[in-house]
């Protein structure tokens, strides 16, 4: 296989795959030894891709703006504006303000005949009932989850009782009709959902639990499901 094809099978999987997914995950798809595979992976960085991760740790594909960049089609357009939009009906107000922003920009970037079904599209999202605004900077807090650093914050219960929480900070989902903070909290000495709306006195604190969020947030999910199959 030409080194030219190669790297763009190896983007095209950086782009395709779960992330951060494994050197060796990477090798396989594109059929190449870890050897090559690492250098690869360094080749991509020096042309201006932004290629988090390490070996040992697995890559993710942060930013390939300054490489040739993908068309969409039809379907992948009108999913794109879908999305978009549910997060500006149903995410908080610095989400939904990014959301909006991302939109335009897309359309500004895209030729002229697929800007032109962006604007146009026939699927939307609406909301007549917008979600309850967090009480806490979910910006602060989608940023202590990528720096995997633990938080501290005060939380009150359905009854309205209040406890101090400190918590190993992992995702944050849309629960039916509110945002909720997906959780290890050391209090508990478990998973936890914890509302967004019902949080107060945010604190990042310093200490790490990088690299477990990945493997911690993969064992919540499973749980979650097993806990949904024993209730069906």
């Amino acid at each position: 296989m030409a080194r030219t094809e190669r790297l763009f099978q190896l983007m095209q999987a950086l782009r395709r795959l779960p992330s951060p997914v494994t050197a060796e995950q990477l090798a396989d798809d594109t059929g190449v030894s870890p050897r090559t595979l690492y250098r690869d992976i360094e080749t991509l960085r020096g042309l201006g891709a932004v290629i988090d991760g390490a070996a040992g740790f697995g890559y993710t594909l942060i930013e390939d703006a300054q490489l040739p960049p993908l068309a969409f089609d039809t379907e992948e357009i009108e999913a794109l504006v879908l999305g978009l939009r549910e997060v500006m009906a149903v995410g908080d107000p610095d989400l939904a303000s990014s959301a909006e922003a991302a939109l335009t920009k897309l359309g500004a970037r895209l030729p002229a005949t697929q800007s032109h079904r962006l604007k146009h599209a026939v699927l939307t999202a609406h909301r007549f009932d917008r979600p309850p605004a967090p009480t806490v900077a979910a910006r602060t807090l989608r940023t202590a989850i990528w720096e995997e650093r633990q938080v501290r914050f005060a939380y009150r219960d359905a009854k309205g009782d209040s406890t101090e929480r400190e918590v190993k900070p992992l995702g944050i989902v849309f629960f039916q009709s509110s945002h909720c903070l997906l959780a290890y909290c050391l209090l508990r000495d478990g998973f936890r959902a914890f509302r967004l709306d019902r949080m107060d006195a945010l604190e990042v604190t310093q200490t790490s639990f990088r690299p477990h969020r990945t493997s911690l947030l993969r064992e919540f999910k499973q749980e979650m499901e097993s806990a949904r199959l024993r209730a069906s």
